[in-house]
């Protein structure tokens, strides 16, 4: 029986081959979305699962209260990991300290590259639980050893053996590799972690460390722990809560600080924190394309519920016969359920292969690197019940409806469908539209909201900037002799050195105190060293005052302020602060100028209240202007020949401050590209649904076409008379859909202080656009039913 089912469904499929392909076609592109956004989800909820200790391992935060604000901060001192073991040693496996994941100099022979990399305590081999492929995870026992990634391995000694060759750093120091470990995957938060060194060199390397008088009040490396099997992570971190505020003095205090666990399990998709508060994350994205996949799939299924239904009439006699013969309801389920089954097993197939193409765009899209899960018998159990739920849904008002026809009636030929049969699919049609238009809104505001805060004034000008990270102090030691040559060169307009990159800030400090201030009051200004000529590289706009100058010895106790701290600091205004006095650390420093707030951090969000003074020691980056006169390669040719002549052991390695800039946008973007891409292939397989029933309906309304043509009617008049239904439809999936886009959309926005407002015209723009495709869709098979001869659709009659 069952044999037969499939039989007599392959028939059909064969026999009516446009609907067939509608049906398949259609369901196969909305599985591919289904699955294509399950394997995304994937991805980001396994991200770090990698770690066999995952559900164990934490990095230690924390909280601090100051400028009116508690803020969430990963930096830590450097005590942070001893003195939780010794005062919580019995609650750990381990807790390690870290610095920054950062760039260093490796070269072997002639080959020397920038990598990224971090200085740990010896036992994160154990606690990562990196898999070795050469040496033992004991090898960052010695201080002046290195474990390598595989790739980085590869990259230097090819396929000779690392183990016990020699490395030298900044072209400061050898280390010698003990190791070498399997390369962490995509989906891990330290990913970029392509070498390990001891946190012991760090140290020895770093002798200012050891020589601070207050090591508890300087937050500038990372905490990471294991707890013990038996302990629980909200408890321990609940006992830790004060172990840094119980080692800060009175002024110290004032800041509050609460230290903190923040499990790995919820490092990616949970890293949110407001006022202290665990807020969430990327875990939103992951159910909004969830939900988009959904959605999509149900679109899919609609098609298929609409066609079926569509054609009830050319099954109805057959139902009726069957039913005459003995067929009872429950086996004409059963058939039709068959036919709704073979569709998507047909498919599933298609979508794999939809997938298979379409994944290496997709991975460019998202920044992944995903592939179909061959080998998980996980992977093909979904799939199975996907495909068998898929067909359950798309055919169950099919074959409810199909086998509750009555044999009498169909068979007298007196069966009629009714004038409210067609009421389920115009409704499931608007549900299409309802979501292919909400989606498309969406997408019109997620790149609105990108384009508004791109267009934000950003301060300074970003053109022809460069950043290069200074990895030795050679060129700071020529920094006067290079400067000059490349500017009698026509390379650059001018170079300054800096603490911080133009869009980070790297540092923040508190110890300020001001006319007025409140003692009490706990403030922390991200604050920048750099030199005399920063501002004219930059094009920092002044609106008080002037900026540094060499002509000014007294210059070195100088600040330069941003608007933002002339208003967080309560002067009146920008001209009220010039040659006011502001102590830091004890040290009186006046205020000589102010500019226009910049657009540092998070391009979003206010600017912070942030200083600039002239630089102590050499600053971590310099910062170039191009000259706008010459081409860029040509200046950068020149850049690096004179670059390689004072500082040979650095590779010649810059990065457009306006790229970096725009890097700020990645994530928004990703989601608004990931939205198109959906809200296309939604409207397409929309359309598809359209076309099938477009061409149903000119199909079943031939002689009535045939007998207008007749009486005079015109192909417009026939085009309008078949088009006009399915563009009602859509106008009423537009009256729902937009409430629905506006209310989601603008409770997005309220997340940015900086926001775009969601304007009438993108609405109307939405509307008019799927109107256009409606009757674009539609047109083909309204106009080829208009255009045909009436002689042909009138001749049985």
């Amino acid at each position: 029986m069952i044999k037969n089912y499939f039989k007599i469904a392959l028939r059909n499929l064969v026999k009516n081959k446009v609907y067939s392909f509608i049906n398949i076609f259609g369901l196969a592109t909305g599985m591919a979305v289904a699955i294509l956004i399950g394997l995304w989800m994937y991805d980001e909820l396994t991200f770090d699962q990698n770690h066999e200790n995952y559900e164990r391992i934490a990095q230690v935060k924390q909280h601090q209260s100051f400028n009116g604000k508690k803020e969430t901060y990963n930096s830590m001192p450097a005590v942070m990991a001893e003195e939780i073991r010794i005062n919580y040693g019995s609650d750990f496996k381990y807790v390690l300290q870290s610095s920054w994941n950062s760039s260093h100099i490796l070269k072997v022979g002639e080959k020397k590259f920038t990598k990224n990399g971090s200085f740990f305590e010896p036992q994160v081999t154990e606690m990562l639980s990196l898999k070795m492929l050469k040496g033992t995870r004991a090898g960052l026992k010695e201080p002046y050893s290195i474990l390598l990634s595989e790739s980085v391995a590869k990259t230097y000694f090819g396929d000779t053996d690392p183990m016990d060759k020699i490395i030298k750093v900044d072209n400061k120091y050898d280390v010698k590799v003990t190791g070498v470990y399997e390369d962490l995957p995509h989906n891990s938060t330290l990913k970029n972690v392509s070498y390990l060194m001891p946190w012991e060199l760090y140290l020895i390397t770093n002798e200012w460390i050891k020589k601070m008088e207050n090591p508890w009040g300087s937050n500038f490396t990372q905490t990471f722990a294991q707890i013990a099997d038996n302990a629980d992570m909200d408890k321990v971190s609940a006992k830790i809560k004060n172990v840094k505020l119980n080692k800060l003095n009175k002024d110290e205090a004032k800041y509050k600080p609460e230290v903190i666990l923040h499990p790995m399990s919820k490092w990616h998709l949970y890293g949110e924190f407001k006022e202290g508060i665990n807020v969430g994350g990327r875990i939103e994205f992951v159910w909004l394309f969830g939900i988009i996949g959904v959605f999509v799939l149900l679109l899919a299924c609609i098609n298929f519920m609409n066609l079926s239904t569509a054609r009830s009439e050319k099954r109805a006699k057959e139902v009726g016969i069957r039913k005459a013969i003995g067929s009872v309801r429950g086996q004409l389920i059963s058939q039709f359920f068959s036919e709704s089954l073979l569709v998507v097993a047909f498919a599933f197939v298609l979508s794999i292969l939809l997938v298979q193409l379409i994944l290496p765009f997709f991975n460019d899209l998202s920044d992944k690197k995903m592939s179909i899960l061959w080998s998980n018998p996980v992977f093909w159990l979904l799939g199975i019940v996907f495909s068998i739920l898929t067909g359950l849904i798309a055919g169950s008002y099919p074959a409810l409806y199909l086998s509750s026809f009555q044999p009498v009636k169909v068979l007298k030929g007196t069966f009629r469908v009714g004038r409210f049969a067609s009421i389920p699919r115009k409704i499931l049609v608007v549900v299409q539209f309802t979501v292919s238009v909400t989606l498309i809104i969406g997408t019109i505001v997620v790149f609105r909201q990108i384009q508004f805060a791109k267009n934000r004034p950003v301060g300074y000008s970003r053109d022809g900037l460069i950043n290069i990270f200074q990895q030795t102090n050679d060129i700071h030691k020529h920094f006067d002799v290079v400067r000059d040559e490349l500017k009698k060169a026509g390379a650059i307009v001018d170079m300054a050195e800096s603490g911080s990159p133009l869009t980070e800030h790297w540092n923040t400090n508190g110890g300020f105190d001001w006319k007025g201030k409140d003692p009490n009051q706990a403030v922390d200004f991200p604050n920048n060293n750099v030199t005399h000529e920063y501002g004219k590289t930059i094009g920092w706009q002044f609106v008080a005052g002037r900026d540094f100058s060499r002509d000014y010895v007294s210059d070195s106790l100088a600040f330069v302020l941003n608007e933002a701290s002339v208003k967080f600091i309560g002067y009146k205004n920008a001209s009220a602060a010039i040659d006011e006095i502001i102590k830091w650390e004890g040290k009186p420093y006046k205020v000589i100028g102010v500019v226009k707030n910049m657009v540092i951090e998070s391009p979003y969000e206010p600017s912070r209240a942030s200083i600039f003074h002239l630089t102590r020691d050499e600053g971590n980056v310099l910062i170039l202007k191009l000259n706008p006169e010459k081409s860029a390669s040509e200046s950068l040719s020149k850049i690096e020949e004179v670059f390689q002549k004072y500082n040979p052991a650095q590779p010649f390695e810059y990065k457009f401050v306006d790229e970096d800039y725009a890097r700020k946008f990645g994530d928004e973007e990703r989601v608004g590209k990931l939205a198109t891409f959906f809200a296309i292939l939604a409207i397409f397989i929309s359309c598809l649904g359209l076309f099938g029933l477009a061409s149903f309906v000119a199909e079943q309304r031939t002689k009535e076409i045939g007998v207008r043509k007749v009486l005079g009617a015109s192909v417009t008049n026939l085009w309008a008379l078949l088009s006009k239904d399915f563009v009602i439809l859509v106008i009423i999936s537009l009256f729902i859909a937009s409430p629905i886009a506006y209310y989601f959309m603008n409770q997005w926005t309220q997340k940015y202080t900086f926001r775009t407002d969601i304007s009438w015209w993108i609405f109307v723009l939405t509307g008019l656009g799927a109107l256009s495709i409606t009757l674009l869709t539609v047109s083909f098979q309204a106009i080829k039913a208009a255009v045909m001869n009436p002689v042909k659709s009138l001749r049985s009659e």
